[in-house]
């Protein structure tokens, strides 16, 4: 990915912090057909440090867990907030006119070798977990415990869990820091105008 060091976004933290508000992730694998993306919810875990380790699942159906190269590093994709920006919301347009269109966005990718997980203990444990997580601010949440156990193993047996400690970690906040403050806070103030999420000042980057 290229990243202009103005872009460059070096802290862990802050990183880990887009992958949990953000955990459906691009998972981009080497098949024997070449190049394959699945959209993966994954957890997070902070060890080992620094980068952690990320945890998932797949349908047993699904390819990946048997073409793709455990030697071969896999990556996955967060993408954060992200909005079109208009050359009209910044003042200095109006100063001297050289402003153009651009897509504002934050990203991280993560890269790692994958481990395959048949295990259900494992599979029943990460699933549960996953569920308490997502369900947790519900007002009912719902618990792998509601439905029949005997359906739950069925399930169970359908899917494959992956893991992949995080080898590298790489982030990119393209949220105008090449521009003004003027500019910057312009962008903001059209973003919140119609409602979309500001990507000059995303929720997990405030102290």
């Amino acid at each position: 990915m290229y990243i202009p060091k103005h872009f460059e976004e070096n802290r862990v933290e802050v990183m880990h912090g887009l992958i949990r508000a953000h955990p459906l992730a691009a998972f981009v694998t080497l098949t024997s057909e070449g190049l394959d993306a699945n959209h993966i919810p994954f957890e997070l875990d902070l060890q080992p440090a620094p980068f952690g380790t990320l945890r998932g699942h797949i349908a047993r159906a699904n390819p990946l867990w048997r073409e793709h190269p455990t030697d071969v590093q896999a990556l996955a994709i967060f993408q954060g907030s992200e909005a079109y920006i208009s050359p009209s919301w910044y003042p200095s347009k109006q100063d001297h006119g050289k402003v153009v269109p651009t897509w504002n966005y934050v990203v991280v990718h993560a890269y790692g070798l994958v481990r395959i997980i048949e295990d259900r203990t494992w599979l029943r444990d990460f699933v549960q977990r996953l569920t308490d997580h997502h369900e947790a601010q519900r007002p009912t949440p719902w618990k792998v415990t509601d439905a029949p156990a005997d359906y739950i193993e069925q399930q169970l047996g359908g899917i494959i869990g992956l893991e992949m400690p995080i080898t590298r970690l790489v982030g990119k906040w393209k949220s105008g820091q090449n521009r003004s403050v003027a500019d910057q806070e312009g962008v903001a103030k059209q973003l919140s105008q119609q409602g979309s999420h500001s990507v000059n000042k995303p929720d997990w980057l405030q102290p």
